[in-house]
């Protein structure tokens, strides 16, 4: 399959401002006003990603991830609209994201997403997903639809 650029439905991008002073910065990160209550987060973690590695890309059936990119580090974001059903299936969208660019990435089911680590500083992620991490107690099938190793996967970096 042939991917164009494109915006995605449900993709939700947004530049997250910093308020400098003295003592450094400050990043709001989650607010409930701004996302619809299926979205609010249901767990939390950080990443640190190390330069030049890749991280996905993968798909969720069921999860949306709430990406923040706010330093350290700098990343090159990539997402492909995989869902047939959906008015921007085959559109693509790279994002710039990171220390000097901090950005909120909402990524909704079905949309295939990964991220590298650009420049020579590792990389920290923060995500707040929907869905736990195999569901309750961790007794449930993992929501994922991995790509990296699938051989002529159209999802490359």
């Amino acid at each position: 399959m042939e991917f164009r650029k494109g915006e995605i439905d449900g993709v939700q991008v947004r530049e997250l401002p910093r308020y400098l002073d003295a003592r450094g910065w400050l990043c709001e990160l989650f607010r409930k006003d701004e996302l619809p209550e299926s979205d609010f987060p249901q767990m939390a973690y950080c990443s640190l990603t190390y330069p030049g590695v890749t991280r996905g890309p993968h798909a969720h059936r069921d999860q949306t991830d709430l990406f923040y990119f706010a330093g350290p580090g700098n990343f090159h974001v990539k997402l492909w609209d995989n869902r047939q059903e959906a008015g921007t299936f085959g559109n693509f969208m790279e994002i710039y994201a990171g220390q000097d660019r901090p950005m909120f990435v909402l990524v909704p089911p079905g949309v295939v997403h990964g991220y590298r680590v650009i420049g020579t500083e590792p990389g920290l992620v923060f995500n707040a997903p929907n869905r736990l991490y195999a569901g309750q107690g961790r007794k449930e099938p993992v929501d994922e639809i991995r790509y990296e190793e699938k051989p002529g996967s159209p999802f490359r970096f």
